[in-house]
């Protein structure tokens, strides 16, 4: 029987998810999202193949778990950075930034390897609230700011972000990209405001 090398079997178990969850993050960014498998992923953890099934039906539920772990972070990351602002514009200008730094870093390079999987249909619901959660901290901003319609203005800023992370993937230079891209949404969310 393997050691535990947590305090509680819950925290022992915590520990080997993330274990797993690493390993699969490591092979998808080494080699894309489809050399995700459970024997890859055990032998990179060092585990067995029935160690990995303990925690994850499939090699698409780990993946699964994978998408929603980096979207829950990267929404955690733009939370705390849009909460640094004093005003709601302010707010909405640092997410723009933050969202668009995350391309221009290459820190999206995950998502995008997990891109090329067949996720399982059952956790599609999961994988969209995550994704959702994205776009949780400019609601009250916008709110604040006097637009009526929130869901367009939404619309309107993930088309332009989702836009502006092309052109900075393409090669584009993006400080130039996100300073425009902050400049144009701004504008633009002060209009529906009116």
């Amino acid at each position: 029987m393997p050691k535990i090398e947590t305090q509680t079997l819950a925290q022992h178990r915590d520990w080997r998810r993330s274990q797993l969850i690493e390993a699969a993050a490591a092979i998808a960014l080494e080699s894309g999202g489809e050399a995700i498998t459970v024997a890859a992923v055990a032998a990179r953890a060092g585990l067995s193949r029935t160690s990995v099934y303990e925690y994850f039906a499939s090699s698409a539920d780990l993946a699964a778990d994978l998408v929603i772990d980096e979207l829950n972070s990267f929404a955690q990351e733009l939370k705390v950075i849009s909460e640094a602002g004093d005003t709601p514009v302010e707010a909405i200008d640092l997410w723009i930034e933050g969202s668009l730094q995350y391309i221009a870093d290459g820190r999206h390079l995950l998502a995008k390897a997990l891109n090329a999987i067949d996720l399982p249909r059952n956790r599609s619901a999961a994988i969209g609230g995550a994704h959702g959660a994205l776009l949780a901290p400019l609601r009250s901003k916008l709110v604040e700011l006097g637009i009526s319609d929130i869901n367009f203005a939404l619309t309107l800023i993930q088309s332009i972000t989702d836009g502006a992370s092309r052109r900075i993937e393409s090669g584009d230079d993006a400080d130039l990209v996100i300073t425009s891209t902050r400049e144009f949404c701004i504008a633009g969310l002060t209009a529906l405001a009116r």
